[in-house]
């Protein structure tokens, strides 16, 4: 089996191309994925997987997708060779997307871009924290839960 999931933050915005040698062009786009890897000693770090998605899922890449956007994807590992500019075999391991969705909400997204450039704090919703949760009553008691 060739599955693989992964959540992580995109490095910058996707590039696309579209195919010319088909009838009909195919959106092709690439962009990589910072996936952060815990240590058992209080250690981190972040591995930078490179990413394919091709049709639709390449169009959605291209209008919905941005730099420093959490995501989540799933996929296949695939493994190809080519040549470089110096006639140079060289082989790359790349995810091909399957299936691809946010993993934060549009306004965590837009709050945290906000700080990041320097635009202010972002409007906080009403009821929400930072990440657009909302807080759960203490006062909730089991007999109103309904299961």
């Amino acid at each position: 089996m060739n599955k693989v999931v992964l959540m992580g933050r995109l490095t910058r915005d996707p590039e696309v191309r579209y195919s010319q040698n088909s009838p009909e062009p195919i959106a092709i786009a690439r962009y990589t994925l910072a996936v952060r890897r815990k240590f058992k000693k209080d250690g981190e770090t972040d591995d930078f997987i490179p990413c394919v998605a091709f049709r639709r899922d390449g169009e959605f890449a291209e209008k919905y997708l941005k730099k420093g956007m959490l995501i989540a994807v799933s996929g296949r590992i695939q493994v190809r060779s080519f040549e470089d500019q110096q006639g140079q075999k060289r082989w790359m391991t790349e995810v091909v997307i399957e299936e691809q969705d946010f993993a934060e909400s549009k306004a965590t997204f837009e709050g945290r871009e906000s700080r990041d450039s320097g635009r202010g704090e972002p409007q906080q919703q009403s009821g929400y924290d930072q990440d657009g949760f909302s807080a759960i009553s203490e006062s909730i008691d089991d007999d109103d839960l309904p299961f």
